[in-house]
């Protein structure tokens, strides 16, 4: 299998005690990963890091094989990412939003900033000015600009935020259907067991800031039925206890 995505002993603490500790992690080409964990846990600290934003007090991350501290540039460069809020410019539509983004991306033409509406359900939307979005729809072209560029690894902090059924349902079938077609690789934080679960095809727990283990979709529903019976089960084995960085 290929290794796409390698961290190794990363570590950020910060003043208030939360941040992350010794995380060791490798993601392989077409997992959709699910980064799961409750709020606080250490998922975006751990996201910035991987996408340039936070540096780490220890530890890094390769991407393609390029460290992302040391070779920014050539680690990021098929990397699509959303980390917290999606941002817009207010008074452009969305189809043009999309197309100031594709400035930076020679490849990236008109056909597939229609061909992401359709698949994130903005389509319909496409002239309308992203001032007038919900904070679902705000969301919905945030990840149409993250996987504008055919990126080969996508990485979505908490991307099913502010969705309702029906978009959490076109996202999934989105990250899906990428997957398949573009062999789109998929890391994703959230703190939405249920979405997680019908989602991801490997899972790993973080609670305290620790990997608590990491097991794929298929072998944990087989002997834990729900994901939410091997999270609970996973904390009460390894995670209620104090970490070294709180």
């Amino acid at each position: 299998m290929d290794k796409v995505i390698e961290i190794k002993n990363l570590t950020k603490s910060y003043g208030n005690g939360r941040g992350i500790n010794d995380i060791s992690l490798d993601i392989f080409k077409g997992d959709i990963f699910g980064f799961l964990g409750p709020n606080g846990a250490g998922k975006t600290t751990a996201m910035k890091i991987m996408t340039g934003l936070v540096r780490p007090d220890f530890g890094d991350v390769k991407i393609f094989g390029y460290s992302v501290s040391e070779e920014f540039e050539k680690a990021m460069e098929n990397v699509g990412c959303l980390i917290e809020i999606a941002e817009s410019y207010q008074y452009l539509s969305a189809f043009e939003n999309l197309k100031q983004l594709a400035r930076y991306y020679p490849k990236v033409d008109h056909k597939r900033i229609d061909e992401v509406l359709e698949l994130t359900g903005l389509i319909k939307f496409k002239n309308e000015k992203s001032k007038k979005f919900s904070l679902g729809m705000k969301q919905r072209l945030g990840l149409a600009a993250a996987v504008l560029s055919k990126p080969k690894v996508v990485i979505l902090d908490e991307p099913l935020n502010g969705l309702d059924v029906e978009g959490m349902i076109d996202i999934r079938k989105m990250i899906r259907y990428l997957t398949e077609t573009e062999q789109t690789t998929f890391f994703i934080s959230s703190h939405l067991i249920h979405d997680v679960e019908l989602t991801c095809t490997r899972i790993g727990v973080i609670y305290n800031g620790k990997m608590l283990n990491v097991e794929s979709t298929h072998t944990i529903l087989k002997n834990y039925a729900t994901l939410e019976n091997y999270f609970v089960s996973e904390v009460e084995r390894n995670g209620r206890v104090p970490s070294s960085i709180d």
